[in-house]
């Protein structure tokens, strides 16, 4: 997260706290208007050329707008975005909208990766455990590697939370060299 994405994303999700609007609708919105763009180059051309009048960038975004059917505060922000010639930032931005949004409402992204792929019992076990652990209402993202050998590695933030055989056995074997 950069300091200037992050500014922006702060920024916006101030707007949508305050406005009360749909944090799930807004970012689809955003992906909506990010994978417009990524499907045309001429329209990230237009967008982040400083030759091209303002008026003529925004009245292109408000064609997109009204066909999308966009709120006036995402339409806003794109705006903003694209005057600063910013709009290239906007994926990078939505991770940060996302991050932000999770960290008000009091949820923790969780990554965790476990040895295979868990059921829906083992995972809403686990999920709660890290709530527990974290007092925190989790989002969890899983992966799956067998180098782990089983159990499972929950990271959260710069935190991680070694349960995997591997890392048991590591931490018997730094005791055992110490001994």
């Amino acid at each position: 997260m950069s300091a200037l994405t992050s500014r922006y994303a702060r920024a916006f999700v101030d707007v949508i706290f305050d406005e009360r609007l749909n944090a799930d609708k807004v970012m689809q919105e955003l992906r909506t208007v990010l994978a417009t763009a990524q499907s045309s180059v001429e329209l990230q051309r237009v967008w982040e050329d400083p030759s091209i009048p303002g008026e003529q960038k925004r009245g292109v975004l408000d064609a997109i707008a009204s066909r999308e059917g966009l709120s006036r505060q995402v339409r806003n922000f794109i705006a903003v975005l694209i005057d600063h010639g910013r709009f290239r930032l906007l994926d990078e931005v939505m991770r940060d909208i996302e991050h932000e949004s999770d960290a008000r409402m009091g949820f923790a992204e969780a990554e965790i990766t476990t040895v295979r792929d868990l059921n829906d019992s083992e995972r809403r076990t686990l999920e709660a455990q890290v709530e527990k652990l974290t007092g925190k209402k989790v989002r969890a993202r899983y992966s799956q590697d067998s180098a782990i050998l089983g159990g499972a590695v929950v990271r959260i933030g710069s935190t991680i939370y070694d349960g995997s055989v591997r890392g048991q056995l590591e931490r018997i074997r730094e005791q055992l060299a110490v001994d």
